[in-house]
């Protein structure tokens, strides 16, 4: 009997923020021993837009982080002359599941998403076991990759009442040409397919799903089309209800999936 309250409750969660959310996506490989995917030829036909495009895919901190403080709080260049941490434990859902586990798991699975359509895919982290990499280099893997879109996965931990919904970050004011105008359209492109399949933008943050901002490393170093994306609040009791369920994390993955290629057009 709870199982079916539980279940009927996710189901009203779902339909609650996101249009259509049937999926016919499996659940993701937890741990791959590859960290790109690239379609077979025979998949794709090589005029396809997508062939041979580069993405770079940034799974949001990392399982071991918080397991060694030295290493993700010493200081690292934050892109506009100051510091900042290497990186953070990430936030969690009231239940105890993790930020990283969240953006690891929606991460493979835009991953393969995007490698059956013939896109190069590059991660930033192999599994959600190790120790960062540091904000800064998160970047830096992205920009030597000359990727033509770099997505960073997240969710939020706002404990704000009723705060809840998605929202795409970008650097503002830009610090390069490619941010202020390919980093712009990447976070555009993004929001419209959010809101396209029915997810809502945040309560409590930016407006109509964007947040220009200045305090991200990864974004103000980035030198290739960057944007960040908070999937949703894990602190919502109605955001968190979709998040740990693995039909919601295919969910995101396909409108993530669907922004990302409608920037690549």
């Amino acid at each position: 009997m709870r199982s079916r309250l539980f279940l009927s409750a996710c189901l009203i969660a779902m339909t609650a923020l996101f249009a259509g959310c049937a999926s016919t996506i499996p659940d993701a490989n937890p741990a791959p021993s590859t960290v790109m995917a690239v379609a077979s030829e025979s998949a794709v036909p090589p005029t396809s837009p997508t062939v041979n495009r580069t993405v770079v895919l940034d799974p949001g901190h990392n399982g071991g982080n918080a397991a060694h403080p030295d290493q993700i709080n010493a200081p690292v260049p934050d892109g506009r002359g100051a510091t900042k941490a290497c990186n953070t434990t990430g936030t969690s859902a009231a239940s105890g599941y993790t930020e990283h586990e969240f953006t690891w798991d929606v991460t493979l699975r835009v991953r393969d998403l995007l490698a059956a359509r013939g896109v190069r895919v590059l991660l930033t982290r192999t599994d959600d076991a190790g120790v960062g990499p540091c904000v800064d280099e998160r970047a830096a893997i992205a920009n030597r990759a000359g990727a033509d879109a770099v997505v960073s996965i997240h969710a939020d931990g706002n404990t704000g009442a009723g705060a809840h919904g998605f929202h795409i970050a970008y650097a503002e004011p830009a610090l390069n040409p490619v941010q202020a105008e390919a980093g712009t359209r990447l976070a555009t492109a993004l929001r419209d397919a959010m809101v396209s399949g029915g997810a809502v933008p945040s309560t409590y943050v930016g407006s109509a799903g964007l947040n220009p901002r200045a305090d991200l490393a990864g974004l103000n170093l980035a030198e290739r089309p960057s944007a960040l994306v908070e999937c949703g609040n894990m602190r919502s009791a109605t955001d968190a209800a979709l998040i740990e369920t693995p039909q919601g994390r295919a969910r995101y993955a396909e409108l993530i999936t669907a922004g990302i290629l409608a920037f690549l057009g």
